[in-house]
């Protein structure tokens, strides 16, 4: 149940109000919940800008979408080649054009992969720096643990949407303030959009890298680049959205410090 003054944290008082809104120290339920609300004269010390690591995260997410081009430029190469192959009945296939091309393209999936992975290290630092900071602004609305921030991403299946979660309790603490005190309500959908996107991409990126794997015959390993290229499209479409999403949050973060203290 949600409180019924705010409608954002969880209501853990008799007459339905959150620890904020009814200004107690009522101790939110065991678990995975954070502790209480740290009052922003208390925690001032605790707020970090997460600036620099947003930057950071931003020129590697534009590193990813450049190698995802290379990538579906170098897919392309491979299925333009096969197709013609198919076409002429192999008569006027060139073999070194057809290594050349191989190798141009696991040479892309490799810079690929040091790209994306470099993006996850710096990603999750991020998302730990901005967990901590709704700490601050309030831990009555985060769901689960700040370690989680880290360990989420790696529970098997469950990574899926245990992220998702705590990007929507930092979402919801990050939000500045009305006039009035109460909490201003931003839409999610910066944050839903790159989850979902993101979620799909992982998926049927698996799916087109197993198909690519098992195909055997000229006509398979030509259907199956095809679907790599697709889950490239959608990689693509991902980065940018993480792009806003990371944008959008940092900012908010900004606004919202600025109403109790300022980031060091």
């Amino acid at each position: 149940m949600l409180c019924t003054t705010c409608g954002t944290r969880p209501a853990v008082t008799a007459d339905g109000r959150c620890t904020l809104c009814a200004g107690t120290s009522v101790a939110p339920p065991h678990g995975l919940m954070a502790a209480a609300p740290v009052p922003m004269a208390e925690a001032r010390h605790q707020l970090r800008s997460p600036e620099g690591l947003a930057k950071a995260v931003v020129i590697l997410l534009a590193l990813v979408i450049v190698t995802d081009v290379l990538a579906l430029a170098a897919g392309l190469n491979v299925r333009s080649l096969l197709g013609a192959a198919i076409a002429d009945d192999f008569e006027s296939f060139d073999e070194s054009a057809a290594d050349r091309a191989d190798w141009l393209y696991v040479g892309a999936g490799s810079f690929q992969g040091l790209a994306i992975l470099a993006t996850a290290v710096v990603f999750i630092i991020w998302f730990r720096r901005v967990r901590l900071n709704a700490e601050v602004f309030d831990a009555s609305a985060q769901p689960m643990k700040p370690g989680w921030t880290i360990g989420a991403w790696f529970v098997p299946i469950a990574n899926l949407w245990l992220p998702r979660r705590i990007a929507g309790g930092i979402w919801t603490a990050s939000a500045q303030a009305k006039a009035d005190g109460s909490r201003r309500t931003v839409s999610q959908a910066p944050m839903n959009l790159w989850w979902g996107v993101w979620v799909f991409s992982v998926l049927f990126s698996r799916f087109a890298s197993k198909r690519y794997e098992q195909a055997e015959l000229p006509q398979e390993i030509m259907d199956a680049a095809g679907l790599v290229l697709v889950a490239d499209a959608l990689d693509i479409v991902a980065a940018v959205l993480a792009i806003l999403f990371v944008r959008a949050l940092t900012r908010m973060q900004g606004e919202r410090a600025a109403l109790g203290a300022s980031p060091r």
